[in-house]
């Protein structure tokens, strides 16, 4: 039987244990955190395109249930580890810089000024409200996407999408 998931042509006929160790022989430093305030169907989005660019480790802060149709299944593939309370995540993130991806707060400055350190967990929150200020605060750096459309802001996936491969253009592809 052919094996019909979204795999590159070497994983194909593993098993998802299989892939996740493969790929887990290879995983770029760069974490992702999202914060879960309103169960954001964008975060199985934000998780598909973490899978593509082979981050070490997923959070999930606040609500532990999203939407993982967009995730593909990708979800399988890669570490995902769920934060009840801020405090929590914040315990696991000591020797990280923590870049927060916001647009809605003048602390933020442009995205492509960013230098990013190998040990960076990229920081997103829902597509509504944003990124609560307590993780603002906590936050090494905010950035935000340059946008030069009518709206200020692109979608959180969108937005994810670009920091991930920003920081993969430095931190992976430049060295």
């Amino acid at each position: 039987m052919e094996d019909s998931r979204n795999l590159i042509d070497e994983l194909k006929g593993l098993t998802n244990e299989q892939v996740f160790d493969t790929l887990n022989q290879k995983r770029n430093s760069l974490e992702i955190a999202i914060e879960n305030v309103e169960h954001d169907f964008n975060i199985g989005s934000i998780v598909r395109t973490a899978n593509s660019f082979n981050v070490s480790k997923v959070h999930i802060i606040g609500k532990k249930k999203y939407n993982r149709r967009g995730a593909m299944c990708t979800d399988k593939y890669l570490k995902i580890v769920h934060h009840p309370t801020l405090e929590d995540f914040l315990k696991t993130q000591k020797d990280r810089e923590l870049i927060a991806i916001e647009n809605n707060t003048p602390r933020a400055k442009p995205l492509h000024e960013k230098q990013f350190t190998d040990n960076t967990t990229l920081i997103f929150g829902s597509e509504n409200s944003g990124i609560t200020d307590e993780l603002l605060k906590a936050s090494t750096d905010v950035r935000y996407i340059e946008s030069f459309g009518s709206t200020r802001s692109v979608n959180v996936g969108a937005a994810a999408a670009i920091a991930m491969y920003e920081w993969t253009r430095q931190c992976v592809l430049n060295k």
